[in-house]
């Protein structure tokens, strides 16, 4: 079987078992897409990870030295804003991945990396793959995305794609 079409029909199975298992973040504010765009609509509700409000970063802050990549980054309640709006349009999955990716956030983007080639086929034991979803949940506090992976290490199991 080939591993893209693996990968996809895991992806199915794991993204069906996770609709509507998402914790929001406790965000006060809720909005709908009669709000969207927020940037538009609602630019208060949005910060940076640094806390700079939208209407602070701007071009010239960076020309002047007075913002940098960190400014720019998005935060978890940002992105619970966005699953809310997607979530009042319908669209139940993209929510959940945006929550998903809100508890991400803390970990660090090697990590991210080194644990995307963890998942690939053949790649890790099972074992392995639950440290992984261990350190998510326990390290980062990211519960969907650790038991994410620890249903993807019992999936690859079933269908002996785990490294021997």
């Amino acid at each position: 079987m080939d591993q893209e079409l693996l990968v996809r029909q895991i992806m199915q199975e794991v993204m069906k078992n996770m609709q509507g298992s998402a914790a929001a973040c406790e965000c006060e504010s809720k909005v709908t897409v009669e709000d969207y765009p927020l940037g538009e609509k609602k630019p208060e509700l949005i910060k940076s990870a640094s806390g700079k409000s939208l209407n602070d970063l701007t071009l010239q802050g960076v020309i002047d030295g007075k913002l940098d990549a960190k400014d720019f980054r998005i935060t978890k309640e940002t992105l619970e804003l966005q699953a809310q709006v997607a979530e009042s349009a319908g669209r139940g999955f993209f929510a959940t991945n945006l929550r998903r990716a809100g508890e991400l956030i803390p970990v660090p983007d090697a990590r991210l990396l080194e644990i995307y080639n963890a998942l690939r086929p053949y790649r890790s034991t099972k074992a392995e793959l639950y440290a992984i979803g261990d350190e998510l949940i326990n390290e980062y506090g990211a519960t969907v995305s650790g038991n994410f992976v620890k249903e993807a290490a019992d999936i690859y199991e079933k269908r002996n794609r785990l490294k021997k």
